[in-house]
């Protein structure tokens, strides 16, 4: 049995505007999610002219430090303790999930997006001195507890190693290269208590925003560096931050998705300052006297060594392509249009 609908002009053009109200969220994600191709070749492997392998953002009055929204005193900031050296692989260098990209290659070493695509925190602002000025990251990765999908949610509750990341890409020095503002961060609610203890014995008090919800642990941002650093060299024991001097170098090799890398990291001196001074969370930070940092960056520089003989990547990415939404809106375009015959 066949369904048929009224012919009169009043109900046709109820259910015509029935069917392009149904329509209206597809066309409205579709218009605000442009089409990407999710295949596109990526850009010619070159080395761009910056001597480092970056351009130093004090040069073009940038800062080394972040700067953190709400804290007390105000303007305190957090360490771009990496470097993704523009002498690495153009591959690498793409802000992408497919082709062996930046993503897949943080996934490579157990790294991931945020849960479920859902940002929790302040944002962080930078300034790489290439006359973009002051922006917020790019996006925030968690260390994923071995799963690609699910596993950051697990880090966003119960804390772990996560970083932030820039791309130094303005007109004014454009090399390309990733800054990382690295750090290992507690479990919020033990961060919350262990902050107020810290605060209490030393007599002092402030108000706490949600910049505290998450501290880090001690020397949590040389040795949120010093882990990354581990696992994205593979290295079999733990790196020792203490011996770590401007001559450390590591290097070693991951994969994931069918791709392998090649990375080899450097540590250097005078981009940072071995200091306490402008350092969000300096207080629960350093101890035994120490620093809440050590002055040192880890610069790496990534290579391609393999990858599959098809070009899709087998990263996980919490914004999926379009496609799915372009399906619903030429259904209900052409049930639309089909009304008006």
């Amino acid at each position: 049995m066949s369904l048929s609908y009224p012919s009169s002009p009043s109900n046709r053009s109820t259910l015509v505007l029935l069917a392009l109200f149904l329509a209206m969220p597809a066309l409205v994600c579709a218009a605000s999610h442009p089409h990407v191709h999710p295949h596109a070749p990526p850009a010619p492997p070159r080395r761009r002219n910056t001597n480092y392998g970056y351009y130093i953002p004090a040069n073009g009055g940038g800062s080394m430090l972040t700067s953190v929204p709400n804290t007390y005193p105000a303007g305190l900031g957090e360490p771009l303790n990496i470097i993704i050296s523009a002498y690495s692989d153009s591959q690498i260098l793409q802000n992408t999930v497919d082709d062996g990209g930046l993503v897949n290659y943080f996934q490579s070493f157990g790294f991931s997006t945020e849960c479920l695509g859902q940002h929790s925190g302040d944002n962080q602002a930078a300034n790489l001195g290439d006359g973009n000025g002051w922006l917020n990251e790019t996006a925030v990765i968690r260390w994923d507890y071995g799963n690609a999908t699910f596993g950051t949610c697990e880090e966003t509750i119960n804390g772990g190693d996560h970083f932030r990341y820039w791309i130094q890409n303005g007109a004014d020095a454009n090399s390309g290269a990733i800054f990382l503002a690295a750090s290992y961060e507690m479990p919020i609610a033990r961060a919350y208590l262990r902050l107020r203890i810290v605060l209490a014995s030393r007599k002092l008090t402030y108000p706490l925003t949600s910049s505290e919800d998450h501290d880090i642990i001690v020397n949590g941002y040389d040795l949120g560096r010093d882990w990354l650093v581990g696992n994205a060299t593979a290295q079999s024991v733990v790196i020792s931050t203490a011996a770590l001097t401007n001559t450390s170098t590591f290097s070693g090799q991951t994969s994931y998705g069918g791709y392998t890398y090649q990375t080899t990291v450097d540590y250097v001196s005078g981009l940072l300052q071995n200091s306490s001074d402008g350092i969000n969370h300096a207080y629960t930070v350093a101890y035994n006297g120490s620093n809440a940092i050590d002055g040192l960056v880890a610069i790496m520089t990534v290579k391609l060594l393999t990858k599959p003989q098809s070009v899709a990547s087998g990263a996980e990415w919490t914004s999926r392509p379009t496609h799915i939404w372009m399906l619903v809106v030429l259904t209900c375009s052409s049930l639309a249009v089909s009304l008006l015959l």
